[in-house]
């Protein structure tokens, strides 16, 4: 199946402020230090991807995935005021486009989106059970599209992904992390560290969600007080001020669209 974005993306023109670049710059060299110290006080392999047998938590989600697919099956009956992750952060044009990479956030930065999380209320659950949960999404992913390679910002995290809606042809919907290349399963997670080079595609004609998620990587102190300085620093960039507005914004347009979609069923109904 052919690739919906061949062509290189446009840069939107905020990205291309002298202070924004400047910083990107400098912080992506900064990070390139901080994964090496990072790595030698981590507590689990420094490897693509990580045996879930070390994160025990992980059993919860498999337990009750049917429940969390449901969830996000309510949910897409709205997907077209779902963003698409361009629009949440614009940092990732290269990743995402045209709305073909949906993301429905629940938590971001270590945060609830509280109206948000009323819509997924077991997998909110679930997810408060999880230590130091940073991010968390239903993460939708159009027919036929590629996610092309890239690298995630901090080893100070490990991702997990928890299948929920997969393409029947699911060998065809997979992640390469590094060397290894696996395919989504339902109601199985897998974890990995996504500071090594990955890259998705979902070669099928049917949509694909998972639930993504990021908790901290168990570390030695002195690689958690690193992990917390940086996240806090991080918080003063655009980085993180950027999406944290547009999330805002977009869980509003969310709650507004259920409602209405409520208020027109009670209308028929009468």
């Amino acid at each position: 199946m052919t690739s919906t974005n061949d062509q290189p993306p446009a840069k939107p023109e905020t990205l291309n402020r002298p202070l924004r670049k400047f910083i990107k710059r400098t912080g992506k060299k900064a990070m390139r230090w901080v994964a090496k110290f990072q790595s030698t006080q981590s507590l689990v392999p420094d490897t693509p991807f990580i045996d879930v047998g070390h994160f025990p938590f992980l059993a919860e989600f498999e337990e009750k995935w049917q429940a969390m697919r449901d969830e996000a099956q309510e949910i897409l009956k709205h997907r077209d005021d779902i963003p698409g992750f361009e629009q949440v952060s614009p940092d990732q044009y290269r990743l995402a486009r045209e709305r073909q990479w949906k993301t429905f956030v629940l938590y971001g930065f270590g945060q609830q989106l509280p109206k948000n999380c009323l819509q997924a209320p077991v997998t909110t659950e679930v997810l408060s059970r999880v230590p130091h949960v940073q991010t968390a999404w239903f993460s939708i992913l159009a027919p036929g599209y590629h996610i092309p390679a890239h690298t995630g910002v901090t080893k100070g995290i490990v991702r997990a992904h928890l299948g929920l809606i997969i393409p029947q042809e699911r060998e065809k919907c997979r992640i390469r992390v590094a060397d290894e290349v696996r395919a989504w399963e339902a109601g199985k997670t897998f974890a990995f560290d996504d500071t090594f080079d990955h890259e998705v595609w979902n070669d099928t004609d049917e949509e694909r969600v998972i639930l993504l998620f990021d908790f901290d990587r168990p570390m030695k102190w002195r690689g958690r007080l690193l992990n917390k300085l940086m996240l806090r620093l991080m918080k003063f960039t655009a980085f993180y001020q950027e999406p944290k507005k547009n999330l805002a914004d977009f869980e509003d347009r969310f709650e507004a669209a259920t409602r209405r979609a409520d208020a027109n069923l009670e209308k028929l109904s009468e």
